[in-house]
């Protein structure tokens, strides 16, 4: 039985997904999908998907190098009482990707919530982060074609192209929480590390 918890979520999720979709538009990907798929070879990501790729694997490289950087004892820190801890937000990321390129990949969807709620350990969470990322990479290997077809989750719909635009977006506003936590634990973030 859905909780005010997951009402509340669902409809932070459907404003975000709006909003990836206006950005989207902006950017012209949406309306550019079927020049891009003509013009491109049918057994290769084109374009917008690449696009949509290159910044979600930026976003998962910075969290997932983050996840391991902090210390076991740390995964329970959190800033105030009200917010995730690391390890809940690690948690959080690697349940919400397998949301959205779930529906990508039309398989049926896992709870968002239950990497969050039942992995524990910074090892377990750093497995269960790699394991949706692994996962994530079939979503990304579409061609800008099949990201032009309609898909639900949720009960929001749109474009496959915009949920994995929304994935990259949403590790990227998590990345911003996690960032935060690191700075006030005195580390520096994989972003700003010495290449």
């Amino acid at each position: 039985m859905p909780t005010v918890h997951d009402d509340a979520h669902r409809t932070t999720l459907r404003a975000r997904i709006e909003h990836m979709k206006r950005i989207a538009s902006a950017f012209g990907l949406l309306a550019a999908l079927p020049t891009l798929a003509a013009a491109q070879p049918a057994a290769q990501p084109a374009a917008g998907v690449a696009a949509a790729r290159d910044a979600w694997r930026q976003m998962t490289g910075y969290i997932t190098r983050a996840a391991e950087q902090m210390s076991e004892a740390d995964y329970a820190y959190r800033p105030v009482a009200s917010v995730r801890t690391f390890g809940q937000l690690v948690g959080h990321v690697a349940g919400a990707q397998r949301v959205y390129c779930a529906a990508v990949l039309g398989d049926a969807p896992p709870r968002e919530d239950a990497v969050e709620k039942s992995a524990t350990t910074k090892a377990a969470l750093v497995a269960a982060l790699k394991e949706s990322t692994a996962y994530c990479e079939r979503a990304y290997a579409i061609t800008d074609a099949q990201a032009a077809a309609s898909v639900q989750s949720m009960g929001d719909a749109g474009t496959k192209l915009s949920f994995l635009a929304f994935n990259a977006t949403h590790d990227a506003e998590h990345y911003g929480n996690i960032v935060t936590y690191m700075r006030m634990k005195g580390m520096v973030p994989p972003s700003s590390q010495p290449r």
